[in-house]
């Protein structure tokens, strides 16, 4: 098994709201580099914490997350923030695309933000819509797309800067079977391209394509 590229010690998130809910407790996680990983769990038992964790977006309140050798909680928001920006990719159930632009011109902007020259993100944008099936749509927008297309039109996005690491919050929530398993295609083409995903999920069909499944109940990591 691959070295892991993500790993967590004791990762604990207890929010504060007039009284504590304990979001996760004491969790040990090892995501082994260039797998396809599923976390699942029941609805509000801390799966969404963890990937806000692991991906940075949110701070524990005690314990630590590594990406490769680098502990994410010893940084501050600055430098957490970059390595975000060039290391991590996010896809959610909502996709959170431009209505007024084009399906290329979605993804031409996420490349401008990561940094890529003018001159290579038209280029590059096509790139990334034929990695997930979009050849054909480059013109098209948004409201012309089937839920799965704009789905993988937010994954094409989401590889913008190249990043290590791609997660999924629930991808195929708003999909039906059918364009549930084109998804699912995509996201084992892009797996297969090097990258190592991490994917939130309910869906024992999502669950299928995994190589490592991880079960999240009332905040702990069960062992199954």
């Amino acid at each position: 098994m691959n070295k892991p590229i993500i790993r967590t010690e004791k990762l604990t998130k207890i929010y504060e709201n007039g009284y504590q809910t304990v979001a996760l407790q004491d969790v040990d996680l090892e995501i082994p580099r260039g797998s396809l990983s599923c976390i699942m769990g029941p609805s509000g038992h801390g799966k969404s914490t963890l990937l806000h964790l692991i991906g940075g977006l949110d701070r524990p309140t005690s314990g630590k997350v590594f990406l490769d050798d680098l502990d994410l909680t010893a940084i501050d928001a600055n430098r957490l923030a970059e390595v975000r920006c060039r290391r991590i990719g996010f896809v959610f159930q909502f996709f959170n695309l431009l209505p007024m632009l084009t399906v290329l011109e979605n993804v031409e902007i996420a490349l401008m933000l990561a940094g890529v020259p003018p001159k290579e993100q038209h280029e590059r944008a096509r790139e990334l819509l034929a990695l997930v099936g979009l050849e054909d749509k480059h013109h098209a927008r948004p409201n012309q797309l089937s839920g799965g297309q704009r789905q993988r039109v937010a994954i094409a996005r989401s590889l913008a800067n190249d990043p290590d690491i791609l997660l999924m919050d629930e991808p195929s929530g708003n999909l039906d079977s059918k364009s549930e398993q084109e998804l699912l295609r995509n996201i084992e083409n892009v797996n297969q391209q090097g990258k190592t995903v991490v994917i939130i999920t309910h869906s024992p069909t999502v669950a299928t394509v995994a190589q490592r499944i991880f079960y999240i109940q009332d905040g702990r990591l069960k062992n199954e």
